[in-house]
């Protein structure tokens, strides 16, 4: 491999959304630095099973449904 070429890699903490701290190698930040996480798997939706609300603005969601109403599997 070349010399010179490769980013700096480095121990950081990370501490997430409920206070959670954790080090990982990274070439983030500077060594020690502490990254803050605002989103994480055990905040987010997408991995909590959390309910999405979806909001029609101007009938977009509801025009949407009713024109592929009929799509999908048949039951």
């Amino acid at each position: 491999m070349k010399s010179g070429i490769h980013p700096d890699y480095h121990m950081i903490n990370v501490e997430m959304t409920d206070g959670t701290k954790f080090q990982v190698r990274s070439t983030w930040g500077k060594e020690g630095d502490t990254m803050h996480l605002d989103i994480d798997p055990k905040s987010h939706p997408a991995w909590t099973g959390g309910q999405q609300q979806l909001v029609d603005r101007g009938g977009r969601l509801s025009r949407f449904q009713k024109k592929f109403a009929g799509i999908g599997l048949k039951k």
